[in-house]
This record gives C-alpha cells, structure tokens and sequence, in this order.
C-alpha cells in the first residue's frame, strides 16, 4: 500500500464556515465534513477551525484545565508481535529485553503511591512465557491482586484490548471471562490503546500482527457492556490519510453511542491524540514516512477536528506531552483539549521510539504550563468523576 494522494477539494471559507457554524448549533459532523477541515491550508481557516474547537471545548468541558498523577509501568518489553513503528519490543535473549517480576512491579507502585498516584497505568508486550501455572491470566490476574492488595485506594488502568485477546487466545478463553476476571479483581478501567488507525487497509502495514479493527471494537464494546470504562486513542501522521482519520474517529463516535442507547454504565472517557514518533523505529516505516518527530501543525489540526467531531459524545480531550513535548501539549489546550494528562513517572515504549517530550513530569511543571494559559488547573481522578485539588 502506498500512501494515497487525494485531490484537494475545491471548498470556499463560505463552506468551512458553514461546517463551523453547523457545529456551533450542536450538530454532529459527518466524516466528508470532518476530511474537509483536516484538508484546510489557509491560515485565517485554520484560524477559525481552532477558534471553533475552544469555543467547544469551552462549552462542553469548561476552562478548568485537569491533570493526574499517575504511575507507569511498562512491565516487560518481550513482544510476540513486530510492529512496523515499534522500538519498544524485544525477543526474549535481545539485549535491553526485559521482564519485571512481581517485587520488582510493586517497588514501582510504592514508589507511585509515595510520589502521590492515585492511578497505575500498566501495559506490556504480549510475553508468551508471562503465565503462572501454564495461565496467561492467573499471571496478569496475580499482578492486579499484588497491587490491589498492597494499595486498594489505586485506580488501576490497565491492559489494552490487544492483551485481552492475548489473554483470551492464550487461555483458550471469552473476552468476556478475561474482561470479567480482570475487573473483578481491581482492574478500573482498560486504555483505548493498540487502536493505532482503525482501518484495516492501514493495519495491516502498521502492525499486522495486531487485532484488527472489528475485533478491537468488540472488545471495548464488551468492557462497556460489562461495566469496564476505557479510554479511546488514535496514532497519527504516518500513512493514513484524512478520510480514514475521520473513519477511525466515526468508530469511536459509534461506540459512545452504542454505550449512550443501550444505557451502559461504562464508556470512553477520554478522547488521546498520539502522534507517530519515528526516530527509532524499523526502517521501512521510517523511510516511507520520510520524518522522525511529529509535525506540530498537523496534530493541532487533528486535535481541533477530534473535538469537533467527538465533543458532543466524549467530553475530555488530552494531547501527550510525551509525543509532542511539554510546550506542544499546552498548545493543544489552545485546539480543543481539556487535559493535559498524567506526570507518568516513567515511560518506556515512546521514549524508545526516540521522542523527545521525556519520561517524568512534575506536578508543578505542569500546573505551571496551565497558568501559562491563563487558565485554571485541577487534580482529578482517572475517570474525570472526582476533582481531587481545589481550582489554583
């Protein structure tokens, strides 16, 4: 598949404000709608765009500016998959594999609580030696109980659906059995990751290996019907074009829906923008992509789109600051996010991929870069349901 080249439309300011206007009365977009802005070059329509998302996102989320402090831990690098922008993964032997024992896991959760975390963040390749007793998910289940019994007050978000359909495949199981096993034993919430772009034509150079794009629905779609929250993520700015950027945000639009009309209690909660860092990642996608760090632009853009297109469905809006560094995040709160995310602690699987944003963020870094806006911040919790630090 080589990137595709679309023509550029011929539209009019008068069509792009007539889009921006329809929005403003509280319409949904549609997916040729959404394509047309994120094809939008004119300065003064970019302008409008961005002013647009902030109106929304002042509207629909408020000024207040959220944050967590949250611990992350990547517990082993040992990756039965070979995704095409992976750095991160490693064969069992390679130099730099790795695999955390259990003490090793909750030395790092202490050292989160210590640090103040109301959340760990945990996710690891799928390691086909990570089972306890010849089970995949006794192994992963022992994790969340060591944790859950040490520090119970710890919301753990965890394992993407990718790892259930490991777990599921491994074990010979439903997801459902694995979604339902994981949160009875302290499991809060599942991250939207190993979503990368869905659409099919687009995995299958991406990470071939991975779950495709119906069965990553379905899995979320379970964890809503079962009570699990998620989060929802999209990797941007490599081979994907306009038309399955909006593709992949409809999906998203379509599970939130589902979750509203069939009055689930758990939904995606939070809507994160991961731009594609390539430094290090194998070559053929290196090449093909033709850069190694994200270009700011056109993540400012897709963040404005995604807050137009999804604002009416999922409310919060978060860059990473990871991706695009500190100084691009804060310029996301400007293009219709709300969020600016966790301080992470450490972070592993991007870092390898040569970004340059770091690992660790303090809370005073952060809170410093919200005032820089003029904004005011708050600590909230993971699923935005508790603002834990009063507004500054």
């Amino acid at each position: 598949m080589k990137n595709q080249i679309f023509t550029k439309p011929t539209v009019t300011i008068k069509t792009v404000d007539a889009i921006l206007d329809r929005v403003l009365a509280g319409d949904d977009l549609s997916e040729a709608e959404g394509a047309v802005l994120l094809k939008q070059t004119d300065s003064d329509t970019l302008a409008a765009i961005r002013a647009t998302a902030d109106q929304l996102r002042h509207r629909q989320a408020g000024d207040t500016v959220t944050y967590i402090i949250n611990r992350n831990i990547n517990f082993t690098n040992i990756c039965e998959q070979h995704c095409s922008f992976c750095a991160f993964r490693r064969d069992e032997g390679d130099e730099g594999a790795y695999w955390l024992d259990i003490a090793q896991i909750l030395e790092k959760a202490t050292d989160g609580v210590r640090r103040g975390a109301t959340e760990i963040c945990m996710q690891g390749g799928l390691n086909l030696k990570a089972k306890l007793n010849g089970s995949s998910l006794a192994y992963y289940l022992r994790i969340v109980e060591g944790i859950k019994n040490e520090f119970p007050q710890l919301h753990l978000h965890a394992f993407s659906p990718q790892e259930v359909q490991f777990i599921a495949r491994e074990d010979n199981l439903t997801y459902e059995s694995v979604i339902g096993a994981l949160r009875d034993a302290g499991v809060g919430s599942m991250p939207g990751t190993a979503a990368e772009v869905l659409d099919d034509r687009v995995r299958r150079i991406l990470c071939p290996e991975k779950i495709n794009t119906a069965t990553w629905l379905e899995i979320v779609g379970t964890a809503h019907l079962m009570g699990l929250p998620t989060t929802s993520t999209m990797l941007s700015g490599h081979i994907e074009t306009p038309e399955q950027q909006m593709r992949h945000l409809s999906l998203l639009r379509s599970l939130q829906q589902t979750a509203d009309k069939r009055e689930y209690s758990a939904r995606i909660s939070e809507f994160i923008l991961l731009p594609f860092v390539g430094q290090e990642a194998p070559k053929p996608l290196r090449s093909r992509v033709g850069r190694d760090q994200p270009i700011l632009a056109d993540a400012l853009l897709l963040t404005a789109v995604a807050r137009i297109f999804l604002g009416n469905w999922v409310t919060n809006h978060q860059p990473s600051w990871v991706k695009l560094g500190l100084e691009g995040a804060t310029e996301a709160l400007t293009w219709g996010c709300n969020d600016i995310g966790g301080t992470l602690m450490e972070e592993h699987i991007t870092t390898m991929a040569g970004a340059k944003g770091g690992t660790c963020m303090e809370v005073e870094t952060l809170q410093a870069a919200i005032r820089s806006l003029g904004r005011p911040y708050r600590q909230r919790d993971t699923l935005y349901g508790k603002l834990l630090v009063g507004i500054r």
